[in-house]
């Protein structure tokens, strides 16, 4: 594994050995402060961000090294200088690029111009440092991650298909409630499919809340992603059958709540929940950066 793009990079054990690592990263700080002593990382921002962008920095920090951000008020990519340039000219002084892109185009042209690791922090497709956080946070309740049931609920998009990968290849069961015209994309999931028959695991998409009753895990998004002006009423009549509220945990009998955030309180997710005990959402944060730690290590140093 050389860059981190979509997830389907990983075997099993590498996620597996990401998750393990990231749980010692997290559990014995001290021991890797200097891991990237004299190592810098580009990050590379197009689109807004909370949790990426301060995990990413405060996490090479952790580790002894530098972090270099990036935004749009530096030239779109692709717009003041080719995306073939970005890349050529950040490798020949950084030893990572971290990216955050609206197109997965933008990553794979990177990826090939690019001497040094390329590590997907999203783009419009995949979300792949999300997933592994979501699992490493699974792994702190479940011991065996193959055994848990997972549902995510909500738009199918870029989140859903990283959960979709990573699931598949733990060999989890993850299934997607979305209202009716807002599945996952039909080729992602089908890729997905295909590494979760190789692994055990389950993979499905349904609209109907029932099916996941007896589920372990329910996972939120926001309901309209940046970018996105439908009007807020219009999402509403078809979503809140979906909110997460305590009524769909005693439904189904799930006993923890995960959710990426930005988080609509009172959307999306009611504050009850979200604050309440079945909510695992801020050690889930806090995983962002363990687990892209864990990543930037394993491709940085070759582990």
């Amino acid at each position: 594994m050389k860059n981190l793009l979509t997830g389907m990079e990983m075997t099993q054990q590498q996620a597996l050995d990401l998750i393990a690592l990231g749980k010692d990263l997290k559990a014995n700080p001290a021991k890797y402060a200097q891991e990237l002593a004299g190592k810098s990382v580009v990050t590379l921002f197009e689109k807004q961000s909370l949790r990426t962008r301060v995990t990413f920095d405060i996490g090479v920090n952790k580790l002894g090294g530098h972090v270099v951000y990036l935004d749009q008020a530096n030239g779109a990519m692709g717009s003041r200088e080719d995306v073939k340039d970005f890349a050529a000219n950040i490798s020949r002084w950084a030893d990572c690029i971290v990216a955050r892109v609206y197109d997965h185009k933008t990553l794979l042209e990177m990826q090939q111009y690019s001497s040094v690791p390329v590590i997907n922090s999203l783009c419009d497709l995949y979300h792949p440092c999300q997933a592994m956080a979501d699992f490493l946070t699974i792994s702190q309740q479940y011991d065996d991650v193959s055994k848990v049931k997972l549902a995510y609920i909500g738009d199918g998009n870029n989140v859903t298909h990283s959960l979709f990968i990573a699931g598949a290849i733990l060999g989890a069961t993850v299934t997607a409630v979305c209202p009716i015209g807002h599945s996952p994309d039909a080729q992602v999931m089908k890729a997905a499919e295909a590494i979760a028959a190789e692994n055990g695991g389950s993979i499905s998409v349904t609209n109907n809340i029932e099916d996941i009753k007896g589920y372990d895990v329910v996972y939120g998004d926001t309901w309209l992603s940046m970018g996105d002006d439908t009007p807020l009423e219009q999402i509403k009549a078809k979503f809140m059958p979906y909110q997460i509220n305590q009524e769909l945990l005693d439904l189904t009998g799930i006993k923890h709540v995960l959710h990426c955030q930005p988080a609509h309180r009172g959307l999306d997710i009611t504050s009850e929940v979200m604050d309440g005990p079945a909510s695992l959402i801020f050690d889930q944060a806090e995983n962002r950066m363990h687990i892209q730690n864990a990543i930037m290590l394993t491709l940085m140093k070759g582990k």
